[in-house]
């Protein structure tokens, strides 16, 4: 089999750590591995496969040579760099919401519309991570009728905000129990014991750029330009882990019997039915694996065609590293 050379674009953040981990897991033929980050962080190592990889700051010149360069940086740098990685010859995998509503870059969940990442000009994009645990949940359902409309509500980790998320949740944890005032860096307000509405940055419509991504991302994922999606975000004090729910309006009534069973057999999907002794997924459930777990699938008692249910997702792997890998995957295998 091929060996491949991939540079990761982001290597010390978490989603670049979190996608070193997943190349080793899903034994990727890796010949060359090239970690990249800023200058701060250039000269330190990183483990792969039990050896230390050195970290080299990235260059316009960095990926000559590259089969492939996983992203894990910020849209400024993915644009500042993704013309020298297509001049190159590799293919781009991006995080980033950089390029994820252009027409010319695919925008791909691999279970979902795979087939999408072969029409590439160099890059691909990840949808966002709370959108992509959201049409894992929904994609049986809309291969038994199209989806109208999905109203959502988000209930995202802290880790979704980086890694200073984590560091200021268990800061805050900490002052609270030893009475102190908790600071806040990261959120607008506390978010220990707490939850924050708002995530992203308000638009013209009081939606904020976060929520609108799902309506945005959905309709390309799921080739459904006509869907509408209603979101509001929530940040809780969750460490890692994004839960969703959803209430989903389809063409024809589907049963909830149905609608189990297209769950069930999705692939990259579990259905919840009796896990320790309840029917729904919690944050804890799903850390740390790549399954959208799924359940409380039940009738919308507002509208006869709809269904509601509740899903839960690792939003660094599925949400990102991994959908990510898995996208590379798919390259490999073809």
């Amino acid at each position: 089999m091929k060996n491949y050379n991939i540079a990761i674009l982001g290597a010390t953040g978490a989603v670049g750590r979190e996608m070193l981990k997943v190349l080793e897991e899903y034994n990727i033929p890796v010949g060359k591995l090239l970690p990249l980050a800023s200058a701060k962080s250039a000269g330190g190592f990183v483990k792969f496969r039990g050896q230390d990889v050195l970290i080299e700051e990235a260059a316009e010149s960095s990926f000559e040579g590259m089969d492939f360069v996983l992203g894990a940086v910020k849209n400024g740098m993915s644009k500042k760099f993704a013309p020298a990685i297509v001049k190159s010859g590799a293919v781009y995998i991006d995080n980033s919401s950089a390029f994820r509503m252009d027409p010319e870059v695919p925008l791909v969940v691999p279970e979902i519309n795979g087939e999408d990442a072969f029409n590439n000009k160099g890059i691909i994009a990840n949808p966002n991570c709370s959108s992509t645990i959201s049409f894992m949940a929904l994609a049986g359902i809309a291969k038994l009728s199209p989806i109208k409309s999905i109203v959502a509500c988000t209930y995202q980790a802290v880790s979704g905000a980086g890694q200073g998320g984590l560091v200021e949740l268990e800061s805050q944890l900490k002052d609270i129990a030893e009475g102190k005032k908790p600071e806040c860096k990261v959120f607008p307000t506390q978010i220990a014991m707490n939850v924050i509405p708002c995530i992203g940055d308000y638009l013209p419509n009081l939606y904020t750029d976060e929520e609108m991504k799902m309506q945005n991302e959905g309709r390309r994922v799921l080739h459904n330009p006509d869907l509408k999606v209603s979101c509001t975000c929530v940040r809780v004090p969750v460490m890692r882990s994004h839960s969703i729910s959803l209430t989903v309006r389809t063409e024809r009534k589907i049963s909830v019997e149905e609608a189990k069973e297209a769950v069930r057999n999705y692939p990259g999907v579990k259905l919840i039915e009796d896990y320790e002794g309840r029917n729904y997924p919690t944050p804890l459930d799903t850390g740390n694996q790549d399954l959208v777990w799924v359940g409380r699938i039940r009738e919308d008692l507002t509208d006869e065609n709809g269904l509601c249910l509740w899903c839960c997702g690792d939003q660094i792997r599925k949400g990102a590293a991994a959908n990510a890998v898995q996208i590379l995957k798919l390259f490999i295998e073809k």
